[in-house]
């Protein structure tokens, strides 16, 4: 009796990152992606150590995923923190339509992707704020990172102070 070969399908995903900027992609991974609407060559690589890193333009980055959960990723590519989710297009529809229908008075939380000391606190309680505007800076490894406001809002309460 023949064997009716397994044909290979291909899945659309989306990663959403924490400003809701979508990247389409497909699984399995392509070897070539579009960034910033031109196609480009990206190779992912794992060493017999068992390090990550990406070859992009001829040069290799670090990664290293720092925290998965469910479909939310933390990644660290040389040195760079990045949160995203990935989403099939009906979650992200469906996610999309959620928000639309969300009370405008909801409460949404602002976290770090990564533990660290707040350098500074660029918004005041009641003041109205942008999606993607900066909220925070804080310093983790040395490095200073903006954490940005996932949601256009009005700041209703600043629990940390500068330093904590």
């Amino acid at each position: 009796m023949a064997r009716a070969a397994k044909k290979k399908t291909t899945t659309k995903l989306i990663a959403l990152s924490a400003t809701n900027k979508a990247y389409e992609f497909k699984k399995p991974l392509q070897k070539r992606i579009k960034y910033q609407g031109e196609e480009v060559d990206i190779k992912l690589h794992e060493d017999p150590n068992g390090f990550s890193y990406i070859v992009w333009k001829n040069k290799k980055y670090m990664l290293d995923v720092i925290e998965k959960k469910q479909n939310r990723y933390t990644i660290m590519v040389n040195g760079v923190w990045h949160s995203f989710t990935v989403e099939t297009p009906v979650s992200l529809k469906r996610k999309r339509y959620l928000e639309k229908q969300g009370d405008a008075s909801s409460v949404v939380s602002i976290e770090a992707p990564m533990p660290g000391k707040i350098i500074d606190i660029l918004v005041e309680e009641g003041s109205d704020i942008k999606e993607g505007e900066p909220v925070i800076i804080l310093e983790a490894m040395k490095m200073q990172n903006e954490i940005k406001s996932p949601q256009r809002g009005r700041i209703s309460k600043i629990c940390p102070k500068a330093g904590d």
